[in-house]
């Protein structure tokens, strides 16, 4: 009978390592998100939060799969070796499935995001309590961004905007892009447009890993049946 390739199960093990270690970034970007209150107040939305799950439980399941496809290859297990191959050929077909769901959906993504946007605009000019870390997480947006306000510009911000201008004021210096308001020369391009691009730009990184580790899966795979059948024969 032929012996199992040592090279071929430290490579089962190495390979399931690193997945190991996808999983546990994966796993932390998400809580993070969760828990992150700028992130929670400037994309609120149930879109938002269904993908943040979505990514806890995918980071939760590669840390797993890894686990065992480590054992498996160490151990010469075939059964954690089949449970292994099993879990990755769902998670490959669940990626391709969201795939082709996210292409279906990509507009309603839209209209619901522009929806969200919009009906954000009221917290901007309230004086409550309810208002106060939207308009902190827009404020640090606006100055990064060198925007103001959220659909319409400065006037978003209502009688909040004397007290709130400086994050997007304009350099001293004339511009194009600025524009004199309630006496103050700020940026006239409001933060609609730069959100959607910030959000385009990590939905094509997003769309990079999905395809980076679907062939790390396509390669698990493989790796997993060899081996499996290796120490069948064994």
């Amino acid at each position: 009978m032929a012996g199992v390739s040592g090279c071929l199960k430290y490579s089962m093990f190495i390979f399931n390592f690193l997945f190991w270690l996808c999983g546990i970034l994966i796993l932390a970007v998400a809580i993070w998100i969760r828990v992150s209150k700028d992130t929670q107040e400037l994309f609120s939305s149930d879109t938002t939060s269904v993908a943040v799950n979505i990514l806890i439980a995918v980071g939760a399941i590669i840390m797993i799969l890894g686990f065992l496809g480590c054992c498996g290859a160490m151990k010469e297990s075939r059964c954690m070796l089949i449970l292994f191959f099993i879990g990755l050929l769902l998670i490959l077909l669940l990626q391709v499935a969201a795939g082709i769901l996210g292409a279906v959906l990509k507009p309603q993504s839209e209209r619901n995001l522009n929806e969200t946007l919009y009906e954000s605009v009221k917290y901007l000019s309230t004086t409550d309590d309810s208002g106060k870390e939207f308009q902190k997480a827009l404020m640090e947006f606006q100055e990064t961004f060198k925007c103001c306000g959220l659909v319409h510009g400065p006037a978003d911000w209502g009688n909040n905007f004397q007290q709130n201008y400086k994050s997007c004021e304009c350099p001293t210096s004339p511009d194009s892009s600025c524009t004199i308001y309630d006496g103050k020369n700020v940026y006239r391009e409001p933060c609609i447009s730069l959100i959607r691009e910030v959000l385009a730009k990590h939905i094509i990184i997003v769309i990079g890993i999905a395809f980076g580790l679907a062939v790390i899966e396509i390669l698990g795979l493989v790796f997993s049946m060899v081996l499996y059948c290796q120490i069948g024969n064994k």
